[in-house]
């Protein structure tokens, strides 16, 4: 599955046009490529869209999203402002890391070792020391301050949770931080793809 961020990095209602033409315009085609398309978030304006978020999974999801990826330019005459003189508005499409995924339990390994010790007769010669380990994240936890093998593996557990948790925390934070951060990053000009008019007729760009 592939994440598509569509942004107009702020810029003017004739972009916000522009979009909600473009966001309509990948759904058509990743219909028409049979794939399968989920729309994550919208932010729709007053003029068109500032923003939206599309899942699109399926067979060649990376060459459907590769034809997309960059800055997208329209060539037309403002709708809004006759009078303008600029005819130049663009849009870009990025590609989104994929969301973090909730840790399962079914997941997480149980191993016993034996605990530390100072030597001689206080050495801990059973395994009662816990090591817990999540499998697909490689978070890991070990235990040996309670007496039990028991009691060591519930409080390990208990702390691998903890640090699930956490681990889960960063990964969204991250991932909200990227997304953010890709909302306003527009490059103006080597646009992977050129549309024209009010018909929005396709023109390839001549810069490469």
């Amino acid at each position: 599955m592939i994440y598509l961020q569509l942004s107009t990095g702020q810029s003017p209602a004739e972009c916000q046009f522009f979009a909600k033409h473009i966001f309509h315009k990948i759904l058509r085609e990743a219909e028409k490529a049979d794939l399968s398309t989920d729309i994550i978030s919208e932010t729709p304006s007053k003029y068109g869209l500032l923003s939206a978020v599309v899942a699109v999974s399926g067979c060649h999801e990376d060459e459907f999203a590769a034809r997309w990826l960059g800055s997208l330019q329209w060539i037309a005459k403002s709708p809004f402002r006759p009078n303008h003189l600029r005819k130049n508005w663009f849009i870009a499409v990025s590609r989104l890391p994929e969301l973090p995924a909730l840790p399962e339990n079914d997941e997480i390994r149980v191993e016993t070792c034996r605990a530390g010790g100072k030597g001689g007769q206080h050495v801990n010669k059973t395994e009662s020391a816990v090591r817990a380990v999540h499998l697909s994240t490689g978070v890991t936890v070990r235990v040996e301050s309670e007496r039990s093998q028991h009691a060591n593996k519930k409080r390990a557990l208990q702390l691998l949770a903890m640090k699930l948790e956490e681990h889960l925390s960063q990964q969204n934070q991250r991932y909200q931080q990227n997304q953010h951060s890709q909302l306003y990053q527009l490059e103006r000009g080597n646009a992977v793809r050129v549309f024209h008019g009010m018909d929005f007729v396709e023109k390839y760009s001549e810069v490469k």
